[in-house]
């Protein structure tokens, strides 16, 4: 099969030269203005090789089918000449897919990134594929670069799949990133998964602006030793969120990643894939939630970009704040795709990725936010949703299965008075202590922020007098405001405070860890289970370690379709 490649339009321009500072907020709190500066300092680690079109970055993600359609994508450093993978089942005939190309200029830099996507359709389900990348301007044109992977299973099939978030870079002359990415990548590998959820906050180049190209280059070249031979299939978070790069800022995600398509305006955003009797749906979170977590301006003086953008300087106390985008598109999205799974009888599971949470009690991080409360949290219960996978705080912590809400259980953080924060309330079935859960009674959260970034581990909060930690919950947006140095600004903290009564575990020796999750459909007329080990690296937050040991085992079950 051919298909003909999209020649690339675009003139390469250069120019990282910046002044001003951004304020770096996220997951780990505030950081101040001295690690901010240093985000502004770092030194570019290109090669000093000249450009070519030799494949790097090279990352699978599902097509429309994961029985029969994979998308390889990569990026060069330069334009590619006829970009292509060859590929072939084992002893097969080799087919060979010209890639399209993508590009986009950063609009902070001016670097201009070329990315191809060859998409690989009509393959045989539960089949392993070997593929190799190339171009004619390729430097390795002689030994190409090549991987293998396998498609998902036809029918009912017991598969494994793997989930963390805010994975960052291995590079630490970047902010965020440190040494145990790498192994978190490593983590992967050795469980062996089908594929690997993502959960957002991917690399941090916003809080790296005068690099955010290289962070990103440096984020795919780590991830490439997995996600070259399994799907790696991302959410966006609030990290990827940056000036000038798009109407949300997502252009470098989207010009990146080849995503299922979800039928709006809105390619790539959000989508949904099924795997045997799952259903998998990616939410981008950034549109519902009321915190304004990305990186933004904290002054005195503007942020600049380089002079080949054309791009204005942006103001101290600038903000990227896209809640509501969609104008409600991707909730009356969300709730078409969950009405027709809650029907379908070959769908037994429903699992939810997005980047932030509706339940979260570190008291260090973000916390909790209302926002995911309102728009999707009714949603869940209607269409009996199962688990929600998510990152954002830096830590690992599981909620009891939860439906429905207490109302006026918070207070104001300042005040003390009441606040409606939307309490999750437990279900019946949940019990202290208890590792099988029945998910027909409500839907499992879990923190998952603990892929590789650098960071203190998150500290959650104390009992309250009634055995319940506190949690932070955002109830409206929290956008920059005045510091105390004139012309300087911060991001306030979460407004509200409410007992986490639906918080079942919580790791509180390491940040760092990646749950396992083994499906297994079972038999007609009998249960269907959802086993899921979460393994943490202890020591990581002071020494980065290969070393991943057990903390816990669940299991949801509940009768097959």
């Amino acid at each position: 099969m051919t298909k003909k490649n999209t020649p690339a339009t675009n003139d390469t321009t250069a120019g990282v030269s910046r002044r001003g500072f951004l304020k770096l907020a996220g997951a780990s709190g505030f950081a101040g203005a001295a690690g901010a500066a240093a985000a502004l300092t770092g030194v570019a680690k290109a090669g000093t090789a000249t450009p070519d079109g030799t494949p790097e970055q090279i990352h699978l993600t599902w097509g429309a089918d994961p029985r029969s359609e994979v998308v390889v994508s990569w990026a060069s450093l330069a334009a590619a000449t006829h970009p292509r993978v060859t590929y072939s089942a084992d002893r097969g005939r080799r087919e060979v897919v010209n890639a399209v190309q993508r590009t986009y200029t950063d609009g902070l830099t001016g670097v201009v990134v070329f990315t191809y996507h060859a998409r690989l359709s009509g393959l045989h389900a539960d089949t392993t594929y070997r593929y190799e990348v190339t171009a004619d301007n390729d430097s390795h044109a002689g030994s190409p670069f090549s991987a293998s992977f396998t498609t998902a299973p036809h029918g009912r099939k017991p598969f494994r799949f793997t989930s963390y978030g805010d994975l960052a870079t291995p590079n630490t002359g970047w902010v965020l990133s440190s040494p145990q990415s790498r192994f978190a990548v490593e983590a992967v590998e050795r469980f062996q998964p089908l594929f690997h959820l993502l959960n957002g906050d991917l690399c941090y180049a916003n809080l790296n602006p005068a690099h955010q190209t290289d962070v990103w280059r440096d984020f795919a070249n780590n991830n490439q030793s997995s996600s070259s031979n399994r799907p790696w299939m991302p959410c966006p978070g609030n990290h990827e969120i940056e000036f000038y790069n798009g109407p949300q800022g997502l252009e470098s995600y989207l010009t990146r990643y080849t995503l299922p398509e979800n039928g709006t305006r809105f390619a790539g955003r959000w989508y949904s894939f099924r795997v045997s009797n799952v259903l998998f749906v990616s939410l981008d979170a950034d549109d519902v939630v009321y915190q304004d977590a990305a990186a933004f301006v904290a002054g005195p003086a503007p942020l600049v970009p380089a002079a080949s953008t054309g791009n204005a300087p942006i103001a101290a106390g600038s903000s990227f704040y896209v809640r509501g985008y969609s104008n409600g598109e991707q909730t009356r999205w969300l709730e078409k795709t969950l009405r027709h799974a809650s029907q379908d009888d070959d769908i037994d599971w429903i699992v939810v990725q997005m980047h932030q949470d509706a339940l979260s009690s570190s008291k260090t991080g973000n916390g909790s936010d209302k926002g995911i409360r309102e728009a999707w949290l009714p949603l869940f219960d209607r269409y009996g949703v199962d688990l929600v996978v998510c990152g954002h705080d830096h830590d690992y912590e599981r909620s009891y299965p939860v439906r429905g809400c207490n109302h006026h259980a918070g207070v104001d953080a300042a005040t003390g008075t009441p606040v409606d924060t939307l309490q999750p309330k437990p279900a019946a079935n949940a019990q202290a202590g208890a590792s099988t859960f029945d998910t027909s009674h409500g839907t499992i959260h879990l923190i998952l922020g603990g892929g590789g970034t650098s960071a203190p581990l998150d500290v959650y909060g104390v009992d309250v007098g009634n055995g319940n930690p506190q949690a932070k919950v955002f109830t409206k947006p929290n956008r920059p405001v005045p510091g105390t140095t004139p012309g300087t600004y911060v991001r306030a903290g979460a407004d509200a405070l409410e007992d986490a009564i639906w918080s079942a575990q919580r790791d509180t020796g390491t940040g760092y860890g990646i749950a396992v999750f083994d499906v297994e459909p079972g038999e007609h007329g009998g249960k269907t289970t959802i086993t899921m080990n979460y393994y943490h690296a202890p020591g990581a937050d002071q020494t980065p370690t290969p070393n991943y040991e057990l903390f816990e085992t669940v299991t949801l079950a509940k009768s097959r379709k």
